[in-house]
């Protein structure tokens, strides 16, 4: 009977190990995603400051923003910093893209229409992908804090995710009237 009692014993701690591990993968997963698409955007945007330098290279305050927003976004580390620093850097492009409205031939540019159209969605798969990674921290930590899972996640040390908050303004893709 004991036998039997410590058999399914092991078993439930094994069964819900994997359903911790699991999880924690998915977690880890999606966040590679929402990396690979910060990247993107990271990779656009010294080629949206280039456009707008060729047609305003006087607005050097706005394009100096962006350049420092940007790398201080890539330099973030974890879900918080990282949603904080892109939080800054969508400000940054915001008033970029504001200085860009004062330059009818910029905003008709067909180069900076393109790249325009290339951050947007961009954009857009940033917010599929947090999207993403936060249902994966949901599932993860829904599985962590329940009983009797919450027991072997606590002995075998899992430990909480944060989620990928987006502060106002990164919630929608930036755009810019060209009218």
């Amino acid at each position: 009977m004991i036998a039997v009692v410590a058999a399914v014993l092991i078993i439930a701690i094994v069964v819900g190990f994997n359903a911790l591990v699991r999880r924690r993968n998915r977690c880890d997963a999606s966040w590679a995603q929402v990396d690979v698409q910060l990247v993107k955007r990271h990779d656009l945007i010294p080629n949206v400051v280039e456009a707008v330098k060729g047609y305003a290279a006087h607005e050097r305050q706005s394009l100096q923003a962006v350049t420092e927003a940007r790398s201080s976004a890539m330099s973030a580390q974890g879900p918080a910093a990282r949603a904080g620093a892109e939080d800054h850097l969508t400000a940054a492009l915001g008033g970029l893209f504001v200085v860009a409205e004062n330059y009818p031939a910029l905003k008709a540019s067909d180069n900076f229409l393109d790249l325009q159209g290339q951050l947007a969605s961009v954009e857009a798969g940033i917010a599929y992908a947090r999207q993403y990674y936060n249902d994966a921290v949901l599932s993860y930590l829904n599985t962590r804090s329940t009983f009797p899972l919450l027991l072997v996640a606590h002995a075998l040390r899992f430990g909480p995710r944060e989620y990928f908050r987006a502060g106002a303004g990164t919630t929608e893709p930036v755009e810019v009237s060209l009218s």
